[in-house]
């Protein structure tokens, strides 16, 4: 008895066209164009408070209010748009004419970038870097070190050696949190904090001694940068230098590490998921120092630049906390290199623009500082900013924790 099969179904016939190859591309576009609403409405909510902020501070609105409300508010809207059009000129100016004030800013984007890309760095390993300030200090005295020694070497090997040193500074003390949290457990958050004053003191420390002191000078002011360790002016007689390059190709850098490599995926993957990550065999102690070595190596870079392009001598005090403004950066960034770029560039305009903007109008600097921490407290609270603007929260995966460290 034979028994008879029948033969397989033919395969069925697509019905319709295919996907377009470019639908992938469209989907990553409309992806982030997402992920930069909230950051976009957090920064409009910080100007829209800070006006109120302006008006409630003037003393022509003060004073008209009661008597005259209209020509008060007249007045409070003609001190809002003084202050930021103050802001705007000292940020960018007419760059046709003067590029003085795009220089400013990118000058002062330059440490924020690094710093930015540092902290988001951790963020992705779910590592909260609350010490890049330290490690900016840290870098700083490693590059003088380097910078005020050795002056026979041509300036091709010496500048990178200080542009190194500035690195191997902020990476040794990104590895005191990072092997603490790997052998012991203990909180990035605690460790980076309490080693950012450590790292205040050592550096006072070392500008006391021979080595750094200025000749002649009983405060803690090191020697002046030799020209071979110097980085070298971009345009013309302008303060902007070559820092600026140096922090784009690091951007770049962190790209590919993150996006594009092998160990930037298992940064990626510890940062989602540890337990899964640890099941598929990855070694999350070495992950988590190597990312915080490489994090603090960044945050390190921003005081190499300052110091081997600006201000050409360590002295304590030296950074206007672009450590912390590097949390901000990090978080109105989403995260990624090129968005760090561009929140660094818009914390750089804010600098450069604080100070034209209280020559014009009188409104003091310290408005700058009410803007950026409105920025922060509404990109540290999305859900806030949603139910403001009433946007539709997007369905949670888990993925949205910046940092799974923090409060665990």
């Amino acid at each position: 008895m034979s028994i008879q099969t029948q033969p397989p179904d033919p395969p069925p016939v697509p019905t319709e066209a295919p996907p377009p190859a470019d639908r992938g591309l469209t989907a990553a576009i409309l992806g982030g164009a997402r992920q930069l609403v909230v950051p976009l409405l957090s920064l409009l909510t910080a100007l829209l408070i800070g006006a109120i902020v302006i008006v409630l501070s003037d003393p022509e609105f003060i004073a008209k209010i009661g008597s005259n409300p209209g020509a008060a508010f007249a007045a409070g809207i003609k001190s809002v748009g003084g202050a930021y059009a103050g802001l705007v000129q000292g940020g960018i100016g007419n760059p046709f004419a003067d590029i003085t004030p795009v220089t400013e800013t990118l000058l002062r984007a330059t440490p924020l970038i690094f710093a930015g890309l540092a902290v988001a760095l951790g963020f992705r390993a779910g590592l909260f870097n609350i010490g890049a300030e330290g490690q900016i200090y840290i870098g700083a005295l490693f590059a003088t070190g380097v910078g005020i020694s050795l002056p026979d070497l041509p300036l091709l090997i010496h500048l990178p050696l200080a542009v190194l040193a500035g690195f191997v500074g902020g990476a040794v003390w990104g590895f005191i949190p990072g092997i603490l949290k790997a052998r012991t457990g203990a909180h990035e958050v605690i460790t980076t904090i309490m080693l950012n004053y450590v790292s205040y003191l050592v550096v006072d420390l070392a500008l006391r001694q021979t080595f750094f002191q200025l000749p002649g000078r009983d405060d803690p002011v090191s020697k002046f940068i030799v020209p071979t360790a110097i980085l070298p002016k971009l345009i013309g007689d302008e303060r902007l230098h070559w820092g600026l390059i140096l922090a784009l190709a690091a951007a770049v850098a962190v790209w590919w590490l993150l996006f594009r490599s092998t160990k930037g995926f298992e940064f990626r993957a510890v940062g989602l998921n540890p337990s899964g990550a640890r099941y598929a065999g990855m070694n999350i102690s070495r992950t988590v120092v190597l990312t915080m070595m490489i994090s603090g190596g960044l945050a390190g870079l921003a005081g190499a630049s300052e110091i081997l392009g600006t201000n050409l001598r360590l002295t304590p005090g030296f950074s206007p906390h672009w450590g912390f403004d590097a949390i901000a950066i990090a978080l109105l960034g989403a995260s990624r290199p090129v968005g760090v770029v561009f929140s660094a560039i818009l914390f750089g305009a804010l600098r450069a623009g604080a100070t034209p903007m209280q020559a014009q109008t009188g409104i003091p600097v310290d408005l700058v500082v009410v803007i950026q921490g409105l920025i922060i407290l509404f990109i540290a609270a999305p859900g806030l900013v949603r139910g403001i603007y009433r946007i539709r929260s997007e369905r949670t995966t888990g993925t949205e924790i910046f940092s799974k460290g923090w409060g665990a």
